[in-house]
């Protein structure tokens, strides 16, 4: 129901109840002022009754009242007339004439209460009115009552009854009011005719706003509202068109802005101010993403903040993610399903050893099995999850694939899983620049950690994870052995044969002493020729026997320089931490000072520290 019907019912609703009241005044009007002209007609008639039946009685021709009677019914309205005696002119001049009625139960209460009784009732189809006045004594006027009744004044002597017929009257009224219903229901139909008039261009305005608004919640800001008037309401259609042309033009240049970053493409019909909140909703939630990776400290905090961004936001339970090795010759898998893993569930394991044999790895482009099936043969998903399809997205640092994102999904997933890869792809744009510059970060300070030449630690590495050491050592309980070691005469081949050959003697050194020890063993270079390896729970015993092996390798190697070759033998001195000291520190100098034995009693061999060969007077 629009505008125009709605005002329209309610003035006609508004009128009729007018209307109706002023019907229902009019009739009550006319009626009450019918009863009051009967009211006085008849009472005039009544007191000329009364002043004739006076002079009647003392002109002695009272028996003549019933042809004045007859007369007065010739009165236009009155239908009957008639005069009844009381007790007191019975007593003192008889019961009157035989034609005389009998006073009936109105007559009598007027006569004993001295009051007019005044009716209206129906008799024939005809509206009556009864009127029955009494005819009291009074010694006022010539002549007068008590001239010729023998009562006290104020007796009353009788009562006259006259009826009329106010029909006439009724139908002048129902005319007149008929008449004015007529009149007022014309001009309320005028007036309702000029009020849809005016407002017709209000309803249609109102209208065409309403469905415009209805189309813009829809997404469609395309449709204009007519002008029709140059009043507010032409005001209205203009600004509302205004406003829905900076909506569309506005709306669609965010959309197109946001879907350029979001590489989104919007479907046939679908609704552009939803679609595009829902742009900048995940650009937002994209940017603060952005920012709480860039304040976490490691790498193994951005792939676990992006882990569970793919199982919160993105709802994604099944997933994996690698990441490249910076000699690009090994893939290493960081997350798994959402936990810590390293090892392939979803693919081929010969991708990590081998990152040529991913496909994402190799081209740097997204790899989508959902459009296009069996595309990748590393993709090999277990037995129970057969029907299992996969987008891999490449996250690009410095120009190569540095991480990979694998998504896997079920059938029925795979159309959600399209219609989030935009924004998932925003998430990981944000996320390269952030994983590039952790790992260089991680480069710079592994540089400064470790010796350029041999690849081991060095002693500043040491420095920075000794507490690290302690704590372990203290926490297990257990023992570290620390072995010092030094060449033998090292001086001399960079003084005979140069710097090159003795950098090549410490690199061959170096890779026998990481072949001597387990991977969870550390060897570090701690200056020049020198070098420390730390034997983690290992006993004195187990530390001698890998000293004493090492100290063998090196004496039977053999290294070629040019057409010349080297050999060299080694110094080491062995300590224990805690057994010989309970500070880290004060051990590797236990050691330091069995090596120093060792070199002192004829080099080329292993020194195990004994309290005899701490000479200084502080506590060890």
């Amino acid at each position: 129901m629009n505008l125009n019907t709605k005002v329209t019912l309610f003035f006609i609703a508004i009128a009729a109840t007018l209307l109706a009241v002023l019907v229902a005044i009019s009739l009550y009007a006319f009626r009450s002022f019918s009863i009051a002209s009967a009211t006085d007609h008849i009472q005039t008639a009544g007191e000329v009754v009364r002043v004739h039946l006076t002079e009647a009685m003392i002109n002695g021709v009272i028996d003549r009242r019933e042809s004045f009677l007859n007369r007065m019914l010739e009165v236009r309205g009155l239908r009957s007339a008639r005069v009844v005696r009381s007790p007191e002119v019975e007593r003192q001049f008889g019961a009157g004439l035989n034609v005389e009625s009998k006073p009936d139960t109105i007559e009598r209460q007027v006569m004993a209460g001295g009051k007019p009784s005044f009716e209206v009732y129906e008799e024939n189809g005809d509206t009556i009115f009864r009127g029955t006045i009494p005819y009291i004594a009074t010694s006022h006027g010539t002549p007068n009552c008590l001239q010729c009744h023998q009562v006290d004044e104020g007796t009353v002597l009788g009562a006259v009854t006259m009826t009329m017929s106010i029909d006439g009257l009724r139908q002048k009224a129902l005319a007149t009011v008929a008449g004015i219903t007529g009149a007022v229901t014309v001009f309320a139909i005028l007036l309702v005719l000029l009020l849809r008039r005016l407002l017709r261009p209000i309803s249609e305005t109102a209208t065409e706003v309403e469905l415009a608004v209805q189309r813009a919640l829809e997404g469609d800001f395309k449709a204009q509202v007519k002008q029709r008037t140059n009043d507010e309401i032409g005001q209205i259609a203009n600004d509302m068109n205004r406003l829905l042309r900076f909506l569309d033009t506005g709306l669609n240049r965010i959309g197109m802005s946001v879907a350029k970053l979001t590489e989104r493409t919007a479907t046939p019909g679908e609704n552009l101010l939803n679609a595009t909140i829902e742009m900048v909703d995940g650009l937002s939630k994209a940017a603060h993403f952005k920012q709480a990776i860039e304040e976490d400290e490691t790498k193994s905090e951005i792939y676990e903040r992006l882990s569970t961004t793919l199982m919160k936001e993105f709802e994604r339970k099944e997933f994996s993610l690698y990441e490249i090795a910076s000699n690009k010759k090994q893939m290493k898998s960081i997350i798994v399903d959402g936990q810590a893993a390293d090892g392939c569930r979803w693919c081929d394991p010969e991708i990590l050893v081998r990152p040529e044999a991913c496909r994402v790895r190799r081209t740097g482009h997204v790899v989508d099995s959902i459009d296009n099936p069996g595309i990748c043969y590393a993709f090999q998903p277990p037995p129970d999850a057969s029907d299992r399809r996969h987008v891999c997205f490449p996250i690009i640092q410095s120009g190569a694939v540095g991480s990979i994102v694998q998504i896997i999904c079920a059938p029925d997933e795979e159309k959600k899983l399209q219609e989030c890869a935009p924004l998932l792809q925003v998430y990981l744009r944000e996320t390269a620049p952030v994983l590039e510059t952790k790992r260089l970060m991680e480069s710079l300070r592994d540089s400064t950690l470790r010796d350029p030449m041999t690849g081991l630690n060095n002693r500043r590495f040491l420095e920075e994870y000794v507490e690290t050491l302690v704590a372990g050592v203290q926490r297990k309980r257990a023992h570290a052995a620390i072995l010092m070691l030094d060449l033998d005469y090292f001086k001399m081949v960079n003084d005979t044969h140069g710097h090159d050959a003795g950098d090549a003697v410490i690199k061959s050194l170096a890779n026998v002493l990481k072949q001597s020890v387990r991977a969870s063993d550390l060897v570090i270079r701690y200056g020049g020729e020198e070098f420390l390896i730390i034997l983690l729970d290992s006993s004195s015993e187990q530390a001698f026997q890998i000293a004493e092996k090492i100290r063998a390798e090196v004496e039977a190697l053999k290294i070629q320089i040019g057409s010349i070759v080297l050999k060299k033998t080694i110094s080491i001195g062995i300590a224990d931490f805690p057994g010989d000291s309970s500070t880290f520190w004060q051990a590797v100098k236990f050691a330091d000072i069995a090596l120093y034995q060792a070199k002192e009693t004829g080099r080329n061999r292993v020194i195990r520290f004994t309290k005899e060969m701490w000479s200084s007077d502080e506590d060890y």
